[in-house]
């Protein structure tokens, strides 16, 4: 099953993570599900393009307990922490979002090791469509399973508020529209745009770029920008 992604495999190596620097804050990319790093192509040339550190993981293997992917995105954040002395961004499609969700309920201080976290059409709630697929993570991501209520229930409440959630009545892979929102987060609608096509919207692309911006007017002004 390991050649099994939605994008290929070239894409993946196409941009190698950019470690970065102190003072520039960093984004980690956390894709979805049977997906790889490679999603994230035009989301990388443009962090390229700006001198902009990032880590974009690739979740293994593809059809995997979520709680398995835990420690990769720990060892993606430190990375980033290490290089810049800041914080990250998150920026999460689909099951990535409740991998980070996952790494937040698990990891001690988590929640003042990233500045924010942006998910896009993840199934926070589950989805209708998971019920379709045997695969562990599949089962994980289904509607009032055992996974997803035992998360809500053992991650703060407070952990929302650094949440923005993109969610759109057009997903035609998490529906209902409501299950990609989270009680307490800021959650937006995306209007007639589906689920793969949500990564690249310019209102998605525009509040990651205003959250690193705004980071960036912090460190200047001395402030830690968290």
């Amino acid at each position: 099953m390991a050649g099994v992604r939605v994008a290929p495999a070239f894409h993946a190596a196409r941009y190698p993570d950019v470690p970065g620097r102190p003072g520039v804050r960093g984004v980690v990319f956390v894709h979805g599900y049977v997906c790889n790093r490679g999603l994230w192509g035009p989301w990388l040339a443009r962090c390229t393009a700006e001198q902009r550190p990032y880590v974009a993981v690739d979740l293994e293997p593809v059809f995997s307990d979520l709680d398995i992917y835990v420690p990769q995105l720990e060892a993606a954040v430190a990375r980033l922490e290490k290089s810049t002395g800041l914080p990250p961004l998150l920026v999460c499609h689909s099951m990535g979002g409740l991998v980070a969700r996952a790494w937040l309920a698990a990891t001690p201080g988590a929640a003042t090791r990233v500045q924010h976290v942006i998910t896009i059409g993840s199934p926070h709630r589950g989805t209708w469509l998971a019920r379709l697929s045997r695969t562990t993570n599949s089962r994980h991501m289904r509607q009032a399973s055992e996974w997803i209520t035992g998360l809500a229930a053992r991650e703060p409440a407070l952990h929302t508020g650094r949440f923005t959630c993109f969610y759109s009545h057009a997903d035609n892979i998490v529906f209902p529209a409501c299950a990609a929102t989270l009680p307490g987060a800021d959650n937006r609608h995306l209007p007639a745009t589906a689920h793969v096509a949500m990564v690249f919207h310019p209102e998605v692309v525009s509040e990651a770029a205003r959250w690193l911006a705004a980071s960036s007017s912090c460190v200047a002004g001395g402030a830690s920008g968290r």
